[in-house]
């Protein structure tokens, strides 16, 4: 069941880009799921800004819009009493008249939390951002939401984070990445800091390797444009794996405060080993999906989808053999993998311990493999630990892998939350730890950049693969040291 937020204060989320996809999405489904049930104060207001003029007097057509991606389908009911806390604004975020506009809808009472949620494009967050400063619309108790993707490289990110920060503090700039308002993200802190037998054996003395993969069976889409520039490694490798990196990895905060836990992560980023010039072709694997079959449909190969450029050499899928260099993780290797028109939608956790130092029973009784962690963040959140356990019956120490199963839709009900609605509402909270900082952005740049230069100086070409499969033949390569194999290939 959902949590009850009971510290949730009055506030006005200001969407800019309120006609996109993010909001009809993402942001209004999660506000509409915590407005059914109960968790929004009286006094929280909705103002959605957008170019486009809006001409919806009873909401028919947002409900058309958003209700494919609301928890509560079936709350319809409740839809009215929920766009009566909506109001619109035609207007030009960038302009000076526009954001006179939108600063003439708010509350004048500093005490109401102000955020600035900019569902657009980051080359226009500099001016928005100084477009609502001009027009007296940020005080000390406003704050801004940056999406991904904070620039393609390293001085770009540093570009838009100086141009927001002119206007916005750092405690007030809220860099979202919704992997990690996921429930199973979260537990990981809970998995590995509040059970004793995890923590003891949380090192290289007792893990061989940890795997992280974001398989997707979607295409690029109507993204076509925005991904033809960007790639996997931009699009997802910067942020969610690295991110999803930092929390296996990471050392024991002194608190859950949000620096202190972001001090960690950004140690973990600055200890990553470099991956530059030969290293590059060794170390990691490039592809692109190809014409093939997804759940028995003939989709499109990349260069055949829309707003796409066949001249580009843009990946669709990458994978890296990475390294954290230091006393907790020397010598354990990270895999991360992603990809887009793969064999089936999977994102997931994988922590493969040794095997015993001596094995007691004699060959033929069965595999003799390490324990496996499999902590699984979609589609069925939950985690999987899989152990080693005799075979019932006659024929001696005969012995498979099985696992023990914490399904969290069967533990704690089907209706878990959706990482925006954790997000949003740590964003009225003000509560940052569950968003990136801005040091944390540039560490992340700072080592996928020289990936990015190696491939172009090397001349590294994505390798095509048919889509529904698991990628480049590389990416299997890439893991199969010692015996090693990507988790669903031992399954």
């Amino acid at each position: 069941m959902i949590p009850h937020y009971v510290d949730i204060p009055s506030f006005e989320l200001v969407v800019i880009g309120a006609g996109g996809d993010l909001a009809t999405r993402k942001i209004l489904p999660a506000l509409f799921a915590h407005h059914v049930s109960g968790h929004l104060s009286p006094g929280a207001r909705v103002i959605a800004v957008s170019r486009r003029p809006t001409e919806d007097p009873n909401g028919a057509l947002l409900w058309e819009r958003i209700s494919p991606f609301v928890r509560h389908a079936d709350a319809f009911e409740k839809f009215s009493s929920f766009y009566e806390r909506i109001s619109f604004v035609e207007a030009d975020a960038t302009e000076p008249q526009g954001a006179a506009r939108i600063v003439a809808a708010l509350d004048r009472d500093v005490k109401v939390r102000r955020v600035f949620y900019l569902a657009t494009s980051p080359t226009i967050f500099g001016p928005v951002c100084a477009a609502l400063s001009g027009a007296g619309g940020v005080h000390s108790n406003a704050a801004v939401v940056l999406e991904k993707p904070l620039g393609h490289d390293l001085e770009s990110s540093r570009a838009i984070n100086d141009v927001v920060g002119a206007v916005f503090a750092e405690d007030q700039i809220f860099r979202i990445d919704h992997y990690l308002g996921k429930e199973t993200v979260q537990n990981l802190m809970v998995l590995r800091f509040a059970n004793a037998i995890f923590e003891r054996i949380w090192r290289a003395d007792d893990i061989d390797h940890v795997q992280i993969t974001a398989a997707e069976t979607l295409g690029v889409g109507s993204r076509g444009h925005y991904y033809d520039r960007a790639g996997a490694l931009r699009d997802m490798v910067q942020n969610h794996l690295l991110q999803l990196l930092c929390l296996v990895a990471m050392e024991p905060p002194s608190s859950l405060e949000p620096d202190a836990v972001r001090d960690e992560k950004l140690k973990v980023l600055r200890s990553l080993r470099p991956i530059s010039g030969d290293d590059v072709e060794s170390h990691t694997v490039r592809g692109r999906y190809e014409e093939g079959a997804i759940q028995g449909e003939v989709v499109l190969g990349y260069r055949d989808e829309q707003g796409v450029d066949p001249a580009r050499d843009t990946e669709t899928f990458v994978s890296i053999r990475a390294h954290v260099d230091n006393w907790r993780w020397s010598g354990v290797p990270f895999y991360l993998r992603t990809g887009k028109r793969l064999w089936e939608r999977r994102t997931e956790i994988v922590i493969q311990f040794k095997r015993v130092p001596h094995n007691l029973f004699r060959e033929g009784a069965g595999p003799q493999v390490g324990n496996r962690l499999v902590i699984r963040v979609q589609p069925d959140e939950g985690i999987e630990l899989y152990m080693l356990t005799k075979i019932p019956g006659p024929g001696g120490m005969k012995h498979r892998r099985a696992p023990l199963n914490l399904s969290f839709a069967s533990t704690f009900g089907e209706d878990l939350p959706d990482a925006y609605e954790r997000l949003l509402m740590d964003l009225v909270r003000g509560k940052s730890t569950l968003f990136m900082r801005r040091d944390e952005v540039e560490a992340a740049w700072s080592w996928c950049e020289p990936i990015l230069q190696g491939w172009a100086t090397t001349g590294q070409a994505a390798t095509p693969y048919a889509a529904g499969t698991r990628g480049p033949v590389g990416s299997a390569d890439l893991v199969n040291e010692v015996g090693r194999v990507w988790n669903e290939d031992d399954e």
